[in-house]
């Protein structure tokens, strides 16, 4: 989850103790939030950036940690599109203009997120070609640094979600119109992304597997862009969902979304993540034992309890060991 704890994108220690902190909870794998792949991709100026080689040194120290205490580190490469220059929820979370310390954001089309927002930029194809080849210098950047999962972030309204749903693609060209054109941004980045990522090291995509609304992007595009990313290298679809606008209400209650991942996994033949107010140890587990989901992924439930996987295993009747450092206090 985002931190909005950096400055010019840099990791700090905020970062180490944070991700570092779950890693010692137990958890298996660690996503680093949201992380930009330019600078005009971040949701906020405080958010983290992997866009320059200096921010690797940065990160290298939090995947060294995550690996020693035995976690997989990941990191989500992302880039907010419309939904980027504002201000950090806390303070509101409103737009921020040029001379507030934001910029002008872009998009497929110049739809701004919120009516009364300037309009982002509508991306031209060299600037799309560009932000495509961003994606994959982030992913060289993130091996460098020591990452072994990265996760494409294609959902929540954000530049790929943008692109794929019609609710905010109006675009005529090659990358608009048609489903083909519509997810040919996602399927560029995922391509330029493995080119520089071993074969090895898993990808996955995490999307909005609906936007909730009549005539935006359905649980039935979601299995056919599954479709079509599978032999281009995703191995793991997190199925998330929402995002693309303000005004869509959404029913959300415990495992909402779970239903998502298991219509992809089946209809797709893909691994995928369940995620959204999972927070009991029995539902987590009652997810992969009905073949819902092959992970599920924590995301404010870790934020309540750094120790969610010692606490969940001891639940499920499973020996889960906390660091020997904390032994004295788990006897």
């Amino acid at each position: 989850m985002c931190q909005y704890s950096c400055e010019d994108g840099f990791a700090s220690d905020w970062h180490l103790v944070h991700l570092g902190s779950r890693a010692v909870g137990g958890a298996a794998l660690v996503m680093a939030e949201a992380t930009a792949v330019e600078a005009r991709g971040r949701i906020s100026p405080q958010d983290l950036g992997i866009w320059k080689d200096e921010h690797i040194a940065a990160f290298a120290p939090v995947a060294r940690f995550l690996r020693e205490q035995g976690a997989v580190p990941g990191v989500q490469l992302a880039h907010a599109g419309r939904k980027a220059s504002t201000q950090r929820p806390w303070e509101g979370g409103h737009f921020l203009m040029p001379e507030q310390g934001g910029w002008r954001p872009v998009a497929p089309s110049a739809i701004p997120f919120h009516p009364h927002d300037p309009a982002p930029e509508e991306l031209s194809t060299e600037g799309i070609h560009n932000i495509v080849t961003a994606f994959a210098d982030a992913a060289r950047r993130a091996l460098q640094a020591g990452f072994q999962v990265i996760e494409i972030h294609s959902a929540h309204g954000y530049l790929s979600h943008e692109f794929l749903s019609p609710l905010t693609n109006r675009r005529t060209d090659q990358y608009g119109g048609s489903f083909e054109n519509r997810s040919r941004f996602a399927r560029e980045i995922v391509t330029a992304v493995r080119s520089v990522w071993p074969a090895a090291l898993p990808v996955f995509l995490r999307i909005s597997a609906t936007d909730w609304t009549e005539g935006g992007w359905s649980p039935g595009d979601s299995v056919e862009l599954a479709k079509l990313v599978k032999p281009l290298g995703v191995d793991v679809i997190d199925c998330s969902s929402g995002g693309i606008a303000p005004s869509i209400r959404i029913d959300a209650h415990p495992g909402y979304q779970v239903p998502f991942a298991g219509k992809v996994r089946r209809e797709a033949d893909i691994l995928t993540a369940a995620v959204g107010m999972i927070t009991e140890p029995a539902q987590a587990n009652s997810i992969i034992e009905d073949g819902e989901a092959d992970l599920v992924l924590l995301a404010r439930e870790f934020l309540r309890d750094p120790y969610w996987p010692i606490h969940a295993a001891r639940a499920l009747g499973q020996q889960a060991e906390p660091p020997i450092q904390y032994a004295r206090a788990w006897m």
